[in-house]
């Protein structure tokens, strides 16, 4: 059977679509368009890795003009099997991310239970959001919007130190990780195949000039983010809205005497008038009692 495809081209990079003509005569469109959603959540997350790097990762596009397709370097954490290595991978966008999870191949040659010998990755966050009894994986374990590439590349970074034996996509790498489990360590072949490669990857790295983290200081990234200037409290603010008082406004110890005098004053005036009002009653009362006959 033989076919012939063309295809267009657009500014992301990828193509607008593929037509394929079979022998028989029929055409079968497929549409690979980007769509703007795609496109502006896959800026946002590229940007938001290239200023708050994850730890153990870095990111970079494969082609300036295409945001569908990354490298990924992936460093082995500190004192694991993968110490010190350096494993490439490319990660593929679908058109309709983040509705479709990407697919993420390993260029570097990785000994897991996960990983296929053609080096694609197998772990249920990549996975579709299909109902698959036959799997093994829950729904709620596979892919969703609201993932993203974040995400994902602690996922990976975790697969790598616990490995899913219960699916496998190697089995030959999944049966020796149980051999070298239940052994407690005796059955020393998986580990030393994981170091040879984790050694094999950082003298890739160290021609590459790539200076790969050896300690957890160093593999644990801390975001550096720009300082902000505090906002200054505007000092007319208050004013238009409140009376403020002054040095000039506040009271002395002198306001407090003269205050204090300004109430005594005050009763002996009440006093005094009291007095007044007492002897005008009784004199009333004296002229009152004079017309009268006992």
């Amino acid at each position: 059977m033989s076919a012939n495809a063309g295809s267009t081209s657009n500014p992301t990079g990828s193509s607008n679509s593929t037509t394929t003509t079979t022998s028989h005569g029929l055409t079968a469109a497929s549409s690979s368009t980007p769509s703007r959603p795609a496109v502006r959540a896959l800026a946002l997350e590229y940007k938001s890795l290239q200023e708050e790097p994850v730890e153990g990762f870095r990111v970079k596009l494969l082609n300036e003009d295409n945001l569908f397709e990354w490298e990924v370097a992936i460093f082995g954490p500190p004192d694991t099997l993968y110490q010190g290595g350096y494993f490439k991978a490319h990660m593929k966008f679908p058109p309709d991310y983040p509705y479709s999870p990407p697919s993420i191949r390993f260029l570097t040659k990785v000994w897991h239970p996960n990983v296929y010998e053609n080096g694609d990755l197998c772990i249920s966050i990549l996975h579709p959001p299909v109902d698959d009894p036959q799997s093994g994986e829950l729904p709620c374990e596979r892919w969703n919007p609201t993932q993203n590439v974040r995400t994902i590349l602690l996922s990976v970074i975790s697969l790598l130190n616990e490995p899913n034996t219960y699916s496998p996509a190697n089995v030959d790498a999944s049966v020796m990780y149980r051999r070298w489990r239940e052994s407690q360590g005796k059955d020393n072949e998986y580990p030393s195949i994981i170091r040879k490669q984790a050694q094999a990857a950082n003298a890739e790295a160290i021609k590459e000039g790539i200076v790969v983290p050896m300690t957890l200081e160093d593999y644990c990234l801390k975001p550096t983010r720009k300082a902000t200037a505090e906002p200054t409290l505007d000092t007319n603010f208050f004013d238009d809205d409140f009376d403020l008082e002054t040095e000039d406004d506040l009271p002395t110890d002198e306001d407090d005497d003269e205050d204090d005098e300004d109430d005594y004053d005050l009763d002996d005036d009440n006093s005094n008038t009291k007095h007044k009002d007492n002897g005008t009653a009784d004199e009333s009362a004296d002229d009152s009692g004079k017309g009268e006959t006992s």
